[in-house]
């Protein structure tokens, strides 16, 4: 907008800014504003700013540039009688204010048919759009539920979700596992989808594993509808040439990738369902980039199946496309309760020194005085700090100004040679960039912290965000409807307070389809898996497990605090009962690794799986029937004692009057009752569950448990059959 106006300022009085022009053409009407007009020189103008070298500006965006000006040219020439019109580009660097015009002339005639040409094409997209849209709504008013009946539960489920999609609200559901929340999710909204006329349905995930569960389910509803079901898969999983940067210049598929793309945009919308691999066969077939053109369809999709950060991140696609579009979405918000721990780290940002000195050794020269800048501004902050932890009471203007100036050069230098800076260098822009993002943010919602780390006492710099809600708000407020579901909401006022809901938002508590008699809960009350205690428990763990199994051999999983524990139990366990097979979670499992860990869990199979709670094991894994019995918790989840967590603490009796609950036994507990989940799968299911703590006796614990236990307070393991009932 400056640049506009300087550009404005220049021109002679007769120079008129800002014009409004428009035309009809069918149903069609066109409007907009055009930069400016020179009546002296019979031209029409279009400004466009950039900053750096005004060759490295792509040629597909030219192209839109003489468009746009084009059908400016037209409405000018008809507002004003004109039988021809000079047309010209003017591209003003902001950086140096200079200014390059390139102009044609161009015939009133000539014009008119360029504009009828666009407008005929967008009439015939829209047409087209219009036709899906009113096929879509019959065959959504027309759908029925695919099954014979709704499991227990899952009527509840739905009729809450519809509720809040006709009364535009938002709803937190509690609802059990196992009793389909994903199809009875995705049933009622797209029911109330032709009512209430939506654009779109957002259905979001934590885990790739949830991502599955509704592309599934919306193979199952889509049958019939001709529903747009598009999955959006992160860019390092979708990129076919990891070794490239994203340009023409060096990956193919990004060579003329506008050029393929309304080819590409026109085959993918033949496929009703684009999951990942739908998608890539796609654009492989026309060359383009599998994830570049995710994004581009996800303005033609109905439902997009993805992760969080698509619409609750800071720089998030489909929010931003919400808003700007003016879409009517509504919300599906799977295993909800991942939503707080995930946005808190969407609204941190971290810098680290060592990674910082790195690269600062390897800047290009036109970069090294404005990173040197940061690297003195780094050591003055760093040096006035000789504890380990420490929360910093304001913010870094001096390195928030040298970050600020250093991105402001990178992205100049970029502009110019877009291959120059490597892999770790751009890394570390983006993270500035969100870092001085974040601060701009920056309230008593989040805290500036300095650790201290290594030989070297390098520090470690972080805007740490402690409750997302402030920040979540304005992205409930936006959707249509948005409806939260996990088998772990409870208490319900712990989520509110953490994710900003709306004051309307109701809550709803699906009552479990389950009966006590199908899984017994234990909990070993003479046992201590407290840190200091743990190596003393690893004996009584592994009588316990030993004893269970040979009372009833089949697949268990157990669950540990930390991979060191989970060694120490399962070599234990192997040394002591080498006939019992164990197989454990690993640190950094790849995700065929993990296929073949659950892939260990058959019909037919016996042994014990050891994972770490809060992991990959601990929620959204389906292991119905004889594939998992029972499951041994040997910790409460409680976050690691330390001084970041204290200051949460602090931050959250301050704030809520419930710093520990709020902090350690919420988050914890939440952990302990998904990964007590995964034993009772359906209606015909039996287990056993051993909660392997004397905490787990404690009332305040006992009130977090499901509702449908009932449980029996163990004493003496050497007499597991005498319990206490409860």
């Amino acid at each position: 907008m400056a640049g506009h106006k300087i550009v404005a300022a220049r021109r002679h009085d007769l120079y008129q800014a800002e014009i409004t022009l428009s035309d009809t053409f069918g149903a069609l009407h066109v409007r907009g504003r055009a930069d400016g007009y020179d009546p002296v020189l019979n031209q029409i103008e279009e400004i466009k700013t950039y900053r750096g070298n005004l060759d490295a500006i792509p040629e597909n965006h030219r192209h839109l540039h003489w468009a746009q000006a084009r059908i400016y040219g037209w409405m000018c020439c008809k507002k004003m009688a004109l039988r021809e019109i000079g047309i010209a580009l003017v591209y003003f660097d902001i950086a140096n204010e200079k200014e390059t015009v390139i102009t044609e002339t161009q015939s009133a005639e000539t014009l008119r048919e360029h504009f009828e040409l666009q407008c005929s094409r967008f009439l015939d997209w829209a047409q087209q759009e219009l036709e899906h849209t009113a096929r879509l709504n019959d065959a959504l008013s027309a759908m029925v539920f695919p099954h014979a009946s709704f499991r227990t539960g899952q009527r509840e489920l739905a009729a809450s979700i519809y509720r809040a999609a006709v009364q535009e609200r938002c709803v937190m559901a509690q609802a059990p596992t196992g009793i389909g929340k994903t199809l009875g999710s995705l049933f009622p909204m797209l029911k109330a989808w032709p009512a209430k006329q939506l654009d779109k349905i957002f259905f979001l995930t934590a885990k790739s594993s949830g991502r599955q569960l509704a592309l599934d389910a919306l193979t199952t509803l889509g049958r019939e509808t001709q529903l747009r079901v598009l999955e959006l898969v992160a860019r390092d999983k979708a990129c076919e040439h990891p070794d490239k940067a994203c340009h023409g210049e060096s990956c193919p598929l990004a060579r003329g990738f506008y050029d393929r793309l309304p080819a590409a945009r026109e085959a993918a919308l033949e496929v009703t369902r684009l999951d990942r691999n739908a998608l890539r066969t796609v654009a492989l077939d026309h060359a383009v980039c599998p994830y570049y053109l995710s994004q581009e369809l996800a303005r033609w999709s109905d439902v997009i199946v993805g992760d969080y950060n698509y619409y609750f991140d800071t720089s998030a696609m489909l929010f931003a496309l919400a808003e700007s579009k003016e879409w009517r979405v509504s919300v599906l918000v799977d295993e909800a309760h991942n939503l707080v721990e995930r946005a808190r780290a969407m609204y941190s940002a971290t810098l680290d020194e060592a990674r910082f000195r790195s690269v600062r050794r390897a800047a290009p020269a036109p970069l090294k005085r404005s990173f040197d800048q940061i690297g003195r501004a780094w050591r003055t902050l760093a040096g006035q700090q000789t504890d380990e932890y420490a929360v910093q009471e304001t913010l870094p203007a001096r390195l928030l100004e040298t970050l600020a100036n250093m991105i402001a050069v990178v992205t100049e230098f970029i502009g110019e040679q877009p291959a120059a800076l490597d892999r770790d260098t751009l890394r570390f822009y983006f993270d500035a960039t969100h870092f001085v993002r974040i601060a701009e943010r920056f309230d008593t919602h989040s805290l500036f912290d300095i650790t201290l780390a290594g030989s070297r006492n390098q520090s470690v710099l972080c805007l740490r965000n402690r409750v997302p809600a402030p920040h979540l708000k304005a992205r409930f407020a936006q959707a249509h409807s948005v409806a939260l579901f996990s088998a772990t909401l409870s208490p319900a006022h712990f989520y509110r307070d953490m994710l900003g809901l709306p004051e309307t938002c109701t809550n709803v508590d699906v009552a479990s389809p389950f009966h006590a008699d199908q899984l017994q809960v234990r909990v070993v009350a003479n046992v201590s898996t407290r840190y200091r205690d743990r190596e003393q428990s690893v004996p009584q763990i592994v009588e316990l497990i030993a004893a269970q199994y040979r009372r009833m051999p089949g697949n268990y999983l157990s669950f540990f605090s930390s991979f060191d524990y989970l060694d120490q139990v399962a070599s234990a366990l192997r040394h002591e009962y080498p006939d019992i097979p164990v197989w454990q979670q690993t640190r950094s499992m790849s995700e065929a690794d993990q296929h073949a860990f659950l892939a260990r869990f058959t019909e037919t199979s016996r042994g014990v799986g050891f994972a770490v709670l809060g992991g990959s094991f601990g929620e959204g894994i389906d292991l119905a029937g004889q594939r998992l019995i029972g499951a041994f918790i040997a910790t409460l989840g409680l976050p690691q004692l330390n001084p970041v967590n204290q200051q949460m603490k602090t931050h959250m009796d301050r704030e809520f009057g419930a710093g520990y609950d709020y902090t350690y036994l919420f988050p914890g507990l939440q952990k302990v009752v998904q990964a007590a989940g995964r034993v009772i799968r359906g209606q015909h299911d039996r287990g056993v569950l051993y909660l392997i703590d004397d905490r787990f006796a404690r009332t305040e614990v006992r009130r977090l448990f499901p509702a449908w236990w009932e449980v029996e307070i163990v004493r003496h393991l050497s007499t597991p059959r005498a319990p206490v009932l409860l």
